[in-house]
């Protein structure tokens, strides 16, 4: 691991969902032949009886996870111009993301990424170019908020009204002109056998 759990404050707090976020990542480790049955199983006990980060630390640094155990930020801001945006796999999403396109697409997937805050702003301000935000399964999305000029907008999630709390929750709001806003979960191929 190249980076820390918390690198400014090791002694913070683990919440449920924080364990819950690294047994997820040990999981993956173990399916992926990182870890044997053994280690994964002693890593459990010791994540699920830990109080801070820095407690959990150890048992995620020989694995490639760092990347995903980044503190997310508070706000970033995304510019482009004439050219295509894109995030996806393993990202950590900030509680505020101001997107600023021109004459291009963005394309954010959110279904693999880490979500550490329970509501997700998305301010945007696209112009002459496609939006396309891929949210985890469950996840809310309200689009409401957005003008559209010249445009189209496009949920296939409901809205935070349709499904119980515990889910993240998406606020997208902003313009978008002269292009489409498209909000859907990640696409499900099925496989026929005969």
């Amino acid at each position: 691991m190249t980076g820390e759990l918390i690198p400014h404050n090791p002694e913070l707090r683990l919440s449920d969902a924080d364990r819950e976020r690294v047994v997820g990542w040990l999981n993956t480790a173990v399916s992926e032949g990182r870890l044997t049955l053994v280690e994964f199983e002693e890593r459990v006990d010791a994540v699920l009886r830990a109080r801070t980060y820095g407690d959990v630390e150890p048992h995620l640094a020989d694995l490639p996870v760092a990347a995903a155990v980044q503190p997310a930020r508070e706000i970033v801001e995304l510019r482009n111009v004439a050219s295509n945006l894109k995030r996806r796999g393993r990202w950590a999403v900030p509680r505020r993301l101001v997107v600023r396109n021109k004459a291009g697409s963005v394309k954010l997937d959110f279904a693999e990424a880490v979500i550490q805050h329970p509501v997700v702003e998305i301010d945007l301000e696209v112009l002459a170019g496609s939006t396309e935000l891929i949210l985890p399964d469950g996840a809310t999305a309200d689009i409401d908020d957005v003008q559209m000029v010249a445009g189209s907008a496009k949920s296939k999630v409901p809205t935070s009204y349709d499904v119980p709390d515990g889910r993240p929750r998406f606020v997208v709001t902003g313009s978008q002109k002269a292009g489409s806003l498209k909000v859907r979960y990640r696409y499900r191929f099925w496989r026929w056998s005969w």
